[in-house]
């Protein structure tokens, strides 16, 4: 018999801080202004995310900003 899991089982999600990012940047239109992208990853820097592992975070940073994610470092804040 095989196992599937349980749908209404409560997934905990892992809390992650950003310490430091490095956005693609390389097919930003002419018009997107130089200091639009320094505010991008300063606000991305420090802030918590809620995700379920690296590759989830790095899904939801790049719905929340619209960039790709060319490197990534980060501290977990809750299992």
């Amino acid at each position: 018999m095989i196992s599937l899991p349980n749908p209404t089982a409560k997934v905990t999600k892992m809390q992650f801080q950003v310490t430091e990012i490095e956005f693609d940047f390389d097919d930003a239109v002419d018009e997107f202004p130089e200091h639009q992208f320094s505010n991008i990853t300063d606000e991305t820097i420090g802030m918590i995310w809620e995700a379920d592992d690296e590759d989830d975070l790095i899904e939801e940073i790049t719905s929340a900003t619209g960039w790709c994610i060319k490197s990534i470092d980060y501290r977990i804040i809750l299992k």
